[in-house]
């Protein structure tokens, strides 16, 4: 049987550990169909329901303590929800980003097709999320449908710090020019809160750049950002963390190349997969 690129990557990721990570290859499978989340891009779901909300998973089985995330907590942040367009008020409201204020959040962008930016970011968390699962993990996920509405951008890294996670992904797919492809890895930069975790947070950036290159169909950025690398300071997730955490807009939208990618089911799990493979490399010191 021939390996999906999510299967591959993260085969090679855990043959790279003790064979006390062996158990986790044989629990990755393809992964729930991309309609198997909650793929609704509207809903009456209220903002505080979904500020009060993460969801946290983790493996029950005893059998995770032979897993190679056994004792991990990652946090995944999907960007923006498919139901923030309802409630301007609410999304619109000023928050304080660590440097100066900015919105709550976004309905994020979308594909000429009309394909939305917060259904992708949920997709690809929820493989990811059950790809780590299955490594043994506790995940932290800032929110736990595609239907509602917030939380604010420095709610969710209250979410993710509060977990006290050992790594944390916020994704997002960007909305540049029509002509520019691939994605991009951005990185905090220090300013009080997330001083302690800049060194770490560039050294995850690496790792999720290389595996994206590595076992991704997406090329690196070719209008933002250096070799598809930015240091951004005005985004409340990265600077208000508290852990390591990188944002990756895993494609431009408005490209019609990378977005026949990014609403594909199977292109979802592939990025998943090179993420999975980014935080087992992190987290346990093996080769990505």
């Amino acid at each position: 049987m021939r390996l999906s690129r999510r299967e591959a990557a993260i085969t090679l990721a855990l043959a790279a550990l003790p064979c006390a990570g062996c158990a986790a290859a044989q629990k990755f499978g393809p992964g729930p169909a991309a309609g198997s989340s909650n793929a609704a891009a509207s809903g009456g779901a209220s903002a505080s329901s979904q500020a009060a909300s993460p969801s946290i998973t983790s493996s029950a089985s005893p059998r995770s303590v032979a897993l190679p995330l056994a004792g991990s907590v990652v946090g995944i942040d999907p960007g923006h929800n498919g139901g923030n367009f309802t409630d301007p008020g609410f999304i619109n409201q000023l928050i304080w980003n660590g440097r100066e204020q900015e919105t709550c959040d976004t309905a994020g962008t979308e594909t000429a097709g009309g394909y939305t930016e917060a259904l992708f970011n949920f997709h690809v968390a929820s493989h990811l999320r059950d790809d780590l699962v299955a490594a043994g993990a506790t995940v932290v996920m800032t929110r736990k449908t595609n239907n509602g509405v917030g939380p604010c951008v420095n709610h969710r890294a209250e979410i993710i710090n509060a977990a006290h996670a050992d790594v944390a992904i916020d994704i997002h797919a960007d909305g540049g020019p029509t002509w520019g492809r691939g994605f991009t890895v951005l990185e905090p930069v220090a300013d009080g809160p997330n001083d302690k975790v800049i060194r770490d947070s560039i050294g995850f950036g690496r790792t999720v750049r290389s595996a994206l290159l590595k076992y991704t169909r997406m090329p690196q950025s070719d209008y933002y950002g250096h070799n598809g690398v930015v240091f951004r300071n005005d985004l409340a997730g990265l600077n208000l963390t508290t852990v390591p955490k990188v944002l990756i807009e895993c494609g431009n939208m408005p490209n019609l190349t990378d977005a026949a990618l990014l609403a594909s089911p199977s292109f979802q799990r592939e990025i998943a997969g090179a993420f999975t493979t980014a935080i087992i490399s992190y987290l346990t010191g093996s080769q990505a």
